[in-house]
């Protein structure tokens, strides 16, 4: 999944060309990589080793330097119940597996206040 996402981000087609993607293997590693951040985005799964991504949520919005941060929770639990507890614990957006690339893309950029439409100037 990390793969997928990593790829979807990064690709030519994403509307994000300056993205740097960093990638956490657990929540443990991800709370280890917090404080070199500001990050623009957070995106994380529920389902996680050691520290799940609803703990990951709740040291995110704790913290001076990242309670601002958008943050993007991607889950198999897809139950109204499970999309209203992330939001309500302070995710800015749920969205639920399996999902593809270009709804992934849809999210982060809509988090990321950006649009996928490029604006060129006219010749003249």
């Amino acid at each position: 999944m990390r793969s997928f996402v990593r790829g979807a981000l990064e690709s030519d087609a994403s509307g994000l060309p300056d993205v740097e993607v960093v990638e956490a293997a657990s929540g443990f590693d991800a709370l280890r990589l917090l404080p070199r951040g500001p990050y623009d985005l957070v995106i994380t799964d529920i389902n996680m080793p050691d520290i799940n991504g609803l703990e990951l949520l709740s040291f995110i919005r704790k913290s001076e330097l990242h309670k601002a941060t958008p943050v993007l929770i991607i889950s198999t639990q897809s139950s109204e119940r499970d999309r209203e507890r992330g939001l309500s614990l302070g995710a800015n957006a749920y969205l639920v597996k399996p999902f593809t690339s270009e709804a992934l893309l849809e999210q982060a950029l809509k988090q990321l206040g950006r649009s996928r439409i490029t604006m060129t100037p006219p010749h003249g």
